[in-house]
């Protein structure tokens, strides 16, 4: 058996950028041409710089899913900021896991599904938008929590959490949706994080420090 495959098709291009940047990164650029044109070179220079950094924030790379029966991939790229066993949260009923990975505005943001599963819920929430690395950030900020339950009936929430200056949370997923393990199925604009909960008997892969890629790194293993 393969030890890594693909869950959606590859990019097709040497540079693949998620569609939801197009528009930014299209209207940087043009405004750019135009103050090229207008013979403002500070401006312009400016514009390139942003237009660039549009590009890199919303750079979509494919990625290799584990293929080990039981594995639970990162949701996110970033790094682990928490590790905590908690009971009955807002997000799971019972005793699970609860793994934060905190995104930088230079981490990738296209969030992908950590587990196969079908989704029973999607829950969005407006909120504020404090500091995604703070604990209240979780149940306060503005948040959008996708329910999976897996083919043996066990139960996973993954929650996008919008951070300070974050301020679009997109998810592509509804309740129905039947997903695979590495899938993308959204991202946070501009510096956020994801929360994942998982059932309480689930081996832990990840510390707090870790860096994560998602669909790639291993944060957990069903028994």
């Amino acid at each position: 058996m393969e030890k890594y495959s693909g869950s959606d098709p590859n990019g097709q291009t040497a540079f693949p950028v998620a569609k939801a940047g197009y528009p930014l990164i299209f209207s940087a650029a043009f405004v750019t041409l135009i103050l090229a044109l207008l013979g403002m070179t500070y401006l312009t220079l400016v514009g390139l710089v942003i237009t660039f950094f549009l590009c890199g924030f919303f750079r979509d790379p494919d990625r290799v899913i584990p293929n080990k029966s039981g594995a639970i991939v990162s949701p996110a790229d970033g790094k682990v900021i928490l590790v905590e066993n908690i009971n009955d949260s807002a997000f799971y009923e019972g005793s699970c896991t609860k793994i934060s990975i905190f995104m930088s505005v230079f981490n990738v943001h296209v969030n992908r599904i950590p587990f196969a599963g079908t989704v029973k819920k999607v829950s969005y929430y407006p909120g504020k938008f404090f500091a995604a690395n703070l604990d209240k950030a979780s149940l306060q900020n503005e948040h959008n929590a996708v329910f999976l339950e897996t083919e043996d009936g066990k139960s996973i929430c993954v929650v996008q959490v919008a951070g300070l200056i974050a301020r679009r949370i997109i998810c592509k997923v509804r309740s129905g949706d039947d997903l695979l393990r590495g899938q993308r199925y959204g991202l946070i604009c501009f510096g956020s994080r994801l929360d994942v909960y998982l059932p309480g008997d689930v081996e832990i892969k990840v510390s707090v420090g870790d860096k994560t890629q998602a669909g790639s790194s291993l944060i957990g293993q069903f028994r």
